[in-house]
């Protein structure tokens, strides 16, 4: 068990919200999990990330098609831009391919 002791001076949580004691205790979480247990981890974050933008995407965009949401979703991970010159969509104008908005 980690002890609710002071940090080094200097030190810094990850988080401003978090303890000393409670980064540390996580931390040690952390050193005890498996490779495979902390990419599962990872992978269902990244997921919720995703599903979390989706959903502010249908309350800006109502009506748009899934198809629709997920290339916004990644204009918004990777830009506009490079959205565009991968899949042809343009976020902030119309598909180059069948000129739909």
């Amino acid at each position: 068990m980690v002890e609710r002791d002071e940090p080094p001076p200097g030190y810094r949580t990850q988080s401003p919200d978090t303890s000393y004691w409670a980064e540390r205790i996580l931390i040690e979480h952390w050193r005890t999990m498996q490779p495979w247990e902390k990419a599962r981890e990872i992978a269902y974050l990244c997921l919720s990330a995703h599903l979390l933008a989706l959903a502010g995407l249908r309350l800006r965009y109502p009506g748009t098609s899934e198809e629709e949401l997920e290339l916004r979703a990644v204009a918004q991970r990777l830009g506009v831009e490079e959205t565009k010159r991968l899949t042809g969509f343009d976020a902030e104008g119309e598909w180059r391919r069948g000129g739909r908005r």
